[in-house]
């Protein structure tokens, strides 16, 4: 059996005491880098006493706007909407630095980081809607390798093992206006860098109904599918296509879906959960438990087998109610994994 690896898709919960507001601030004034930076190298912290392998920076930033807000910014770009090697960076990742330093202190060896990029679709969707300017996609794809290549070369006490695309829109929006070889084009410039310096390079999709795009990307080697809050999208998968491509599976073996969660004990105890918490802590101690983690990911491993390289929680935390239940979620995986581990 290849290696299993465990990642996170990246958002987590805010700390209490801690609002968006605040931080959506600290990141535009930069006036209180301390706070804010231990504010992400605690989360990022947890992630890693959790057992996730390939830990992503915590997103606290608006998925979009992280990046738009230096595209847009014309002393940031030597042309519009391709913006500046020395400009595109991410600032989480200069955060993380000093969790990563102590990391390869105490255990003698690189930590490895996946990093998690707004796509050039998503922000082009953005910005123009279901208007179809090829040269422009094409120059927001310029714009998100540049990020990818300067986290790449500035990165100093850990390795970006990982990069993941994220584009949600591929497959559910309607607004898309682009064909096929435009997004294989917009998805191969994007991630050059990454696929050049031996990054995993992922697409996270939140639909696979196009998955077999992004299979033709030759720069793209993980198709990442939310396979546990549903687990049909697997039906549109074909092993052989993944076979032919030499392309990888991250799966989702942990419901992030807090909503639906919450409306499952909703159910079960007759009342409103997020106005009696109490009940919250079953989510991962009754919902989301190791056994169920487990027993999703040996039914996917008899369908796909080595074919799955990563596997973690759907889509990110940040919608959960707390940091602990969303770190017990995050152990329960670790356990999940073991435990299959262990079965085979």
């Amino acid at each position: 059996m290849e290696e299993i690896i465990f990642d996170d898709i990246g958002s987590y919960p805010l700390p209490e005491g801690a609002s968006k507001e605040w931080v959506q601030n600290a990141f535009k004034t930069r006036t209180e880098d301390e706070k804010l930076f231990t504010v992400i190298n605690d989360a990022f912290q947890q992630k890693i006493d959790a057992g996730v392998n390939v830990p992503t920076y915590p997103q606290y930033q608006d998925m979009n706007e992280q990046f738009l807000k230096i595209i847009r910014d014309s002393n940031c770009c030597d042309s519009p909407f391709e913006v500046k090697l020395e400009c595109a960076r991410i600032k989480e990742l200069e955060a993380i630095e000093k969790v990563a330093k102590a990391y390869k202190e105490k255990f003698g060896e690189t930590l490895q980081v996946r990093v998690c990029v707004t796509g050039p679709t998503e922000l082009y969707l953005k910005e123009f809607g279901g208007t179809r300017y090829t040269d422009i996609y094409s120059l927001f794809a310029k714009s998100v390798n540049n990020f990818v290549r300067n986290s790449m070369r500035s990165a100093k006490n850990f390795k970006i093992a990982a990069v993941s695309i994220d584009e949600p829109s591929i497959g559910l929006n309607p607004e898309l206006a682009f064909d096929e070889n435009d997004i294989i084009s917009a998805l191969t410039s994007a991630s050059k860098a990454a696929s050049k310096w031996g990054a995993d390079v992922q697409i996270h999709l939140h639909s696979p109904l196009y998955y077999n795009i992004a299979c033709q990307v030759p720069t793209i080697n993980v198709i990442g599918v939310e396979s546990a809050g549903t687990p049909s999208y697997l039906e549109l998968i074909d092993k052989k296509m993944l076979e032919d491509t030499d392309s990888f599976l991250r799966l989702g073996i942990a419901r992030t879906d807090i909503f639906t969660l919450v409306g499952i004990l909703n159910e079960k105890y007759c009342t409103n959960v997020w106005k009696n918490p109490q009940y919250l802590p079953e989510i991962v101690s009754g919902l989301e438990t190791p056994a169920t983690i487990s027993k999703r990911l040996k039914v996917y491993y008899r369908r796909f087998g080595n074919l799955i390289k990563y596997v973690g929680p759907d889509c990110g935390l940040g919608s959960w109610p707390n940091q602990r239940i969303a770190f017990i979620l995050l152990s329960n995986v670790a356990q999940g994994i073991k435990d299959f581990r262990e079965s085979l």
